[in-house]
């Protein structure tokens, strides 16, 4: 299984994404500004993986304090908890994460600073197994989805360098083939980072399941032709209503699918859910340094001074999305009912 992330006694031991495919090389973080700079930077990249990174540096953070005293622990542990929040707006896993990290820094704080920092780094650890669990689930519950033999078409990358382990959108993949179904992806490069290019199809070619790579302009040709059986794509935040933020072309590819006749599923465990708001128009757009479009690996793709915007992410409104697939179960329209009922679960 891909490592992208890891709990060590040396430090949080990270894959860094930037460099896949030509080179594999992991970093150790040994505090939690680094962990938060990994993760603004997207050397770890995807909402769930998001969600353990920022776990694991909160427990870092804390681990290495060096705080005498309760009272001292707190203000530290609320300048961590905030340097990690602040890395990056769209992706909830993040903000549910911390949450999580508060909500056991509480509950220990009454046995005394470590144990405090004992029950963190269990936590973060925990956090690492449920979020692959939970991807297998998803996996188990979306395949069911997937035709017997099937051209599946995914945007950016949700597979196990997005996650803990094993994936989301490339968990469905994993385990419709694991069933026995004849799978082949087409992946979007997924401009300006090339997640689908570089992350995705390395992925799959781990694995051995077959895999086109398309540039985004060309995915319309490909439904047109009827060479595309379904959709199936990760999430960043998920609204109450069901309109999904993810990687900025998805709602493109949504837009293409419905045209078409092609069915949309987003695979997305529960932490990605945010009831809190009603539609994806209160969900935050991050936008990413405009040298991410300007170039590609140091090479100038644009003139110097071209005005360039560059959001990381769009909005997909639930009319275009086809199920959601979690790990307790999928969500069909209406789905303001329906994920509010896998949520109570």
């Amino acid at each position: 299984m891909i490592r992208t992330i890891e709990w060590t006694e040396a430090g949080v031991v990270v894959l860094d994404q930037r460099l896949l495919p030509s080179e594999e090389i992991y970093h150790t973080y040994t505090n939690h500004l680094e962990v938060a700079e990994a993760i603004r930077s997207m050397v770890i990249r995807g909402a769930p993986a998001i969600g353990v990174a920022a776990a694991m540096g909160i427990a870092l953070g804390v681990k290495n304090s060096g705080a005498g005293d309760r009272a001292a622990l707190d203000l530290i542990f609320e300048r961590i908890c905030s340097d990690i929040q602040s890395t990056r707006p769209t992706a909830v896993n993040l903000f549910w994460a911390v949450d999580r990290m508060k909500s056991v820094y509480r509950r220990a704080y009454p046995q005394g600073i470590q144990a405090i920092r004992s029950a963190l780094i269990r936590e973060s650890v925990a956090m690492h197994a449920e979020d692959i669990e939970a991807n297998r689930k998803i996996g188990r519950w979306g395949q069911d989805l997937i035709p017997g033999k099937a051209h599946v078409l995914t945007h950016c990358n949700a597979g196990a360098l997005a996650t803990a382990g094993y994936g989301t959108a490339l968990g469905v993949i994993r385990a419709a083939v694991e069933a026995g179904k004849e799978i082949e992806v087409f992946a979007d490069e997924t401009r300006p980072f090339l997640q689908g290019a570089r992350l995705t199809a390395w992925e799959l070619e781990k694995d051995g399941i077959p895999v086109t790579v398309i540039t985004d302009n060309m995915a319309g040709h490909f439904f047109q032709k009827g060479m595309i059986d379904c959709v199936v794509v990760g999430a960043d935040r998920i609204a109450a209503n069901g309109d999904v933020a993810n990687k900025i072309g998805t709602y493109t590819v949504a837009v293409l699918a419905k045209e078409n006749g092609v069915p949309f599923f987003v695979a997305a465990p529960i932490s990605t859910l945010d009831l809190s708001i009603p539609d994806g128009a209160h969900i935050p757009i991050e936008e990413r340094d405009p040298e991410e479009v300007r170039q590609i690996k140091g090479i100038p793709i644009t003139p110097v001074n071209t005005r360039v915007a560059n959001p990381a992410f769009d909005v997909t409104p639930n009319r275009y999305v086809s199920a959601i697939v979690t790990e307790r179960g999928v969500a069909r329209p209406p789905f303001t009912a329906t994920l509010r009922d896998l949520v109570k679960q």
